[in-house]
C-alpha cells in the first residue's frame, strides 16, 4: 500500500501562485510516476500534470507555460508549482502514483476567485 498526503491548496487570486505538495510513504518502491489530477464542480477528474522517477514530465495543455511538476525523490514528495492562476483552475487537486498498482490521495481544494 501507498499513502499519499497533499498540502498547499487554498484561496488565491487571479493571477497569484500556489505550490502544491504530496508526500508518499509504505510501500514507496511501488510507484514509477507519480502525478496530479484536478476535478471541478460537476465534471469529470482530469490529467494536470505527471512526472516519473527519471523525471520525465507530461503537462496538459490547459496548464502548459503555468504549471510546473517536480519531485524529490529522497523525499517522496512530489509539487505543483501553479502561477498565474485562473478562476478556472478552481478544483480540488488529487495526488496520484502509478506503477504497482494505482493510489489517490484525499485531495485539496484550490479556490481562484478575487
Amino acid at each position: 500500500q501507498v499513502q499519499l498526503v497533499e498540502s498547499g491548496g487554498g484561496l488565491v487570486q487571479p493571477g497569484g501562485s500556489l505550490r502544491l505538495s504530496c508526500v508518499a510513504s509504505g510501500d514507496i518502491f511501488r510507484i514509477l510516476r507519480m502525478g496530479w489530477y484536478r476535478q471541478a464542480p460537476g465534471k469529470q477528474r482530469e490529467l494536470v500534470a505527471t512526472i516519473t522517477k527519471s523525471g520525465t514530465t507530461n503537462v496538459a495543455d490547459s496548464v502548459l507555460g503555468r504549471f510546473t511538476i517536480f519531485r524529490d525523490n529522497a523525499k517522496n514528495t512530489v509539487y505543483l508549482q501553479m502561477n498565474s492562476l485562473k478562476p478556472e483552475d478552481t478544483a480540488v487537486y488529487y495526488c496520484n502514483t502509478q506503477g504497482m498498482g494505482s493510489y489517490w490521495g484525499l485531495g485539496t481544494q484550490v479556490t481562484v476567485s478575487s
